[in-house]
């Protein structure tokens, strides 16, 4: 371990100790409910290491990584500002903008940093582009690097500490999740993990960009626990809209207002993860508290998220990518297909089974790729293709299986695809490791390729590349203000 994590490290023992703490206290009765309580181990530990992420330095394959995941969700919020909820966004921006602080991308609007932050939340998660974190079910780029966006251009801050609060704002997030439960939490509470996730990792990023102290992220955090919400009920959406909101816009817009909130002097409840009525009763965890320490400052979470290859709901990535290898394995087009058989996990079918939007729409997507051979930005955001008689033929063909074995497989999203021929003949792959996760990473290249593929049609190719090559060289800039002029859209 690194000797500037020394001080992060805490004992099992302890953390058991603390987890018994918050057994006890709520078998506590009622008179003693309301006892001050000291500050536990678990959130001594935390603070201390959210506080101190502003002036310690991060590894350099961390270093890289981050910089990959602010571009990948930069050019997510360019993409998703030609898309419904990302029009949508700008719009409530432009009316509600309040003083001009801090920018929306893809637009000409600056406004209030809360604002900014719903804004560019929603645009970051307008579509399916934008990054996901299988060990905690959440997408953590489109909460977190709005937030540490809004609040750096609030304060000024330089290149380098706004990849120090986008790295511990995937290190919080993510950990609160992952210790909640992940996907049979949401199955079983009925919560959003990705609301909850990303309010929590847009408030550390924040409050990393505010420059807080440990005692301040005790209180930010407190508020932070207050707003934590978000109800699966996002899964009925049908316009993306409102998923927008919940995933990105939402958990942006309360993380930097609990920033605000403290920074503008309001104090909060020193420990809100032990005593009376604290967040692990009210969120009742499926795992033991202390994953929300787990090696700190020894495995950076930004570094087990996935950067999507294919523009779309993270389920569909490695069906489409299986398919992708068989077309071109056995090349046949899709007149010749008489069957594709579908496996993923069981519960991330659910999500992707015959959905009304194109870009969640496994069924509609394979479609896609039989006839096209592959799955575009465009064509997987196109609704109109959902009704086109030919996609439809194809459609019908598709069959999917909600697979049991592949769900004792999860977070891995592995997926199986079989092809029927008319002639007889079969084919099958399984796919795993999609390009783009955490076992098979991107190189610089491919997030670049990817990058100017999405913001090249909307910034056109010059400002297009000039908006990468600050990117990737984001620890030069001085004020993150100065970003400004590339991120907005003449």
């Amino acid at each position: 371990m690194p000797s500037d994590t020394q001080d992060f490290v805490i004992t099992r023992r302890r953390l058991f100790q603390c987890a018994g703490g918050f057994l006890a206290t709520a078998a506590m009765p009622v008179t003693w409910a309301h006892a001050e309580t000291s500050i536990s181990p678990l959130m001594t530990t935390l603070s201390a290491y959210m506080s101190d992420a502003a002036n310690r330095p991060l590894p350099e394959a961390v270093v890289e990584k981050t910089k990959h995941m602010i571009l990948d969700t930069v050019a997510a919020m360019v993409s998703g500002s030609e898309l419904p909820p990302g029009r949508f966004a700008i719009q409530f921006a432009r009316s509600y903008r309040g003083n001009p602080v801090s920018t929306v991308v893809g637009s000409t609007v600056v406004c209030g940093p809360i604002e900014a932050a719903l804004a560019n939340g929603m645009l970051a998660h307008s579509d399916e582009t934008d990054d996901t974190h299988p060990p905690s079910q959440s997408h953590p780029g489109c909460a977190v690097v709005p937030g540490a966006l809004a609040v750096g251009e609030q304060f000024g801050i330089d290149g380098t500490r706004l990849l120090r609060a986008v790295a511990l704002g995937y290190d919080v997030g993510p950990r609160v999740t992952a210790t909640l439960g992940r996907l049979q939490y949401m199955v079983d509470s009925h919560r959003s993990t990705h609301s909850i996730s990303g309010t929590f990792g847009a408030a550390a990023a924040a409050g990393c960009a505010a420059g807080f102290d440990a005692r301040r992220m005790r209180w930010l955090l407190s508020y932070t626990a207050q707003q934590a919400s978000g109800l699966a009920s996002w899964q009925r959406d049908t316009e993306h809209i409102e998923k927008a909101f919940d995933f990105g816009g939402m958990p942006a817009r309360s993380g930097v207002t609990a920033a605000l909130l403290v920074h503008a002097g309001g104090s909060g409840v020193d420990d809100v993860l032990s005593g009376a009525d604290n967040f692990f009763q009210a969120f009742v965890p499926k795992n033991d508290p202390s994953m929300l320490v787990d090696k700190l400052g020894e495995r950076y979470e930004i570094m087990r998220t996935n950067v999507k290859k294919w523009t779309v709901g993270a389920p569909i990535q490695a069906p489409l990518d299986a398919l992708e290898t068989l077309v071109k394995r056995h090349r046949f087009d899709a007149s010749q297909v008489k069957q594709v058989t579908v496996r993923v996990a069981a519960a991330e079918a659910t999500i992707v089974d015959n959905r009304e939007i194109p870009d969640i729409c496994l069924q509609h997507l394979v479609a896609v790729m039989l006839v096209d051979n592959t799955v575009s930005f465009k064509s997987a955001y196109d609704d109109a293709r959902m009704r086109d008689p030919a996609i439809l033929a194809q459609r019908a063909k598709v069959h999917l299986v909600h697979d049991q074995e592949l769900e004792r497989l999860m977070p891995r999203r592995e997926a199986v695809v079989e092809v029927t021929l008319t002639d007889g003949q079969t084919g099958s792959e399984r796919v795993g490791n999609v390009r783009g996760t955490a076992e098979n990473p991107m190189a610089r290249e491919d997030i670049v390729a990817k990058a100017r593929d999405l913001m090249t049609p909307v910034l056109g190719p010059t400002a297009c590349q000039k908006l990468i090559d600050r990117v990737l060289a984001i620890e030069t800039t001085k004020n993150v203000r100065e970003l400004r002029p590339l991120l907005q859209r003449g």
